[in-house]
């Protein structure tokens, strides 16, 4: 899903995925500004525990888009200079997790 928003409200809204439902695995984008990029992933505490990290997955997908980041395993955010790359990242991003997941 694509839509304008800020790091703070993809936080939340990650927040309120994970407290209504596990396992959750969520990965926000967003285009806040002409030529920027804001990535956020996040994760459920039953994930974390199979070993699964928001951030190595943020770190993974970052550079897509020109950008780096990171964070907890729960919970990582990232931001990168290449909005039209947005599509790609995202695609990979779903194939990443499902990779960890064995989907």
């Amino acid at each position: 899903m694509l839509f304008r928003s800020n790091p703070n409200l993809m936080r939340q809204l990650i927040d309120q995925m994970r407290k209504k439902d596990e396992p959750v695995a969520a990965f926000l984008a967003t285009t806040p500004a002409e030529g920027k990029v804001v990535l956020v992933a996040g994760i459920s505490k039953e994930l974390v525990e199979r070993g699964v990290s928001a951030g190595d997955w943020v770190k993974k997908i970052a550079p897509i888009v020109g950008g780096g980041g990171g964070g907890k395993p729960d919970l990582a955010q990232a931001g990168g200079k290449h909005p039209e790359k947005l599509a790609e990242a995202l695609s990979e991003a779903a194939n990443y997790i499902g990779g960890k997941l064995g989907n």
